[in-house]
């Protein structure tokens, strides 16, 4: 079984050329120099919740409500589960989550069994690359954990991994998907998470199969409907984005790990998550949308420059208003259903295609009509531009940033064979 890599490295840094790790939403200016290119490979360090003396009357109300339908949960409908999960507040805390979050999928009683042991799934082949990923997420994890409490959750999280890819050995693991895995394990439990994280990985409309498929090409495909989003609210903002040249490859670790990966405040994953999972699958890619057009007046400051944008982008502020993105999101959505966007995708990625094609045939003509000088050595051979120390400085940069892209869509090439014996 092969995996996908939506991580350059293994670190908890992405520096590049300088760090690129989440600020708060104050200072545009700063963004722009090329200290900042960023990549993917930054999870973000969980901030749980802390105990606030105030609550809104609103939210109050909505507890209370939440703890007299819980005393009878069977007289309660799936319509009524799904407007408290996309409601103001959403669940409101862990304890109703850890009930209805299994309710909003389908999940009964009886599938909730219990795991087997990590020594009975250690010979599976993706083994090794599930433990180095539950490894690096030590930060989605509560702070102050005992030793013993912590390694006894990175277990009941590479074993939850590990049964779903085995019951459904055709879909292919891919690095995010720990970043879901272990926001069902801390808010349901061993043994509800597994039965969740199965509907949402394999079934009709399972919002996750479109990424453990053998390429990213379906996620790709998926993630470009955001541009047709964004234009169809804000052309001046779609005209920059474009002219950019930005991409989506800061919104994908958006996608594959439903926010998990990039933000920093607990409440707000979780949040995304009581809505994500009564939503249709689409839905992430509309709060993508909606989040860029809420930080517009950010990217129009911006350099309309590719790195320095996809560096403004993927550097996601503490302060984010997500009861009001979600709201932007759901009118988003609403009002451009993706059947009546997939013209626009298909014209998109045909444009796409088409550029990709006369690049590359420019690139052949280059080469070919290239003639290295007689002297000068290697250093001779090189563009006047390159010769100079920050041209040169420049060029390493991007190789650096396209080389990380390329490990990112095969990563295969680059694992220890022995951690992979049967590809």
């Amino acid at each position: 079984m092969e995996s996908h890599n939506p991580d350059g490295e293994t670190g908890d840094k992405c520096d590049i050329n300088g760090d690129c790790s989440p600020i708060s939403n104050k200072d545009t200016v700063s963004f722009n120099h090329t200290k900042n290119i960023d990549d993917i490979s930054t999870p973000s360090e969980l901030k749980f919740d802390e105990d606030f003396e105030f609550e809104d009357p609103d939210v109050t109300e909505k507890r209370n409500e939440l703890e007299r339908c819980l005393k009878n949960p069977d007289l309660i409908n799936l319509e009524q589960w799904q407007n408290f999960a996309k409601s103001k507040a959403g669940l409101i805390s862990d304890e109703y989550r850890r009930q209805i979050w299994p309710l909003l999928v389908g999940v009964t009683e009886d599938e909730m069994t219990d795991p087997p042991s990590l020594d009975d799934l250690s010979k599976h082949s993706e083994y090794h690359q599930v433990v180095m990923d539950v490894n690096r997420s030590l930060k989605r994890f509560p702070p102050g954990i005992p030793y013993e409490q912590r390694v006894a959750l990175q277990d009941q999280l590479t074993v939850l991994i590990l049964r779903v890819i085995m019951k459904y050995p055709h879909l292919k693991y891919y690095q995010g998907y720990h970043d879901v895995a272990i926001t069902l394990l801390l808010v349901c439990g061993e043994r509800a998470s597994f039965p969740l994280l199965c509907r949402l990985s394999y079934g009709p409309g399972a919002p996750l199969a479109p990424f453990m498929q053998a390429t990213l090409q379906p996620t790709q495909h998926l993630l470009n409907y955001v541009f047709p989003v964004i234009r169809r609210a804000d052309d001046r903002l779609a005209d920059c984005l474009d002219k950019a040249g930005v991409g989506t490859m800061f919104a994908l670790p958006w996608y594959l790990t439903w926010f998990g990966h990039s933000l920093n405040r607990y409440a707000d994953v979780v949040r995304l998550y009581d809505y994500f999972l009564c939503a249709p699958p689409l839905f992430p890619v509309y709060v993508t949308a909606a989040l860029v057009l809420h930080r517009a007046p950010d990217v129009l400051q911006c350099d309309c420059d590719m790195a320095m944008m996809h560096c403004l982008l993927s550097r996601l502020p503490d302060d984010l208003p997500f009861e009001d993105i979600l709201v932007t999101a759901k009118k988003l959505y609403e009002e451009n259903d993706p059947t009546d966007l997939e013209a626009e995708v298909n014209a998109l990625e045909k444009r796409e295609e088409e550029q990709r094609k006369l690049d590359q045939e420019r690139m052949k003509r280059r080469q070919a009509g290239r003639v290295a000088p007689r002297g000068g050595g290697w250093l001779g051979a090189l563009p006047a531009a390159l010769r100079r120390p920050a041209g040169r400085r420049a060029a390493l940069a991007l190789t650096a940033a396209l080389f990380a892209i390329y490990v990112y869509y095969r990563p295969e090439l680059f694992r220890n064979r022995e951690d992979s014996p049967d590809l």
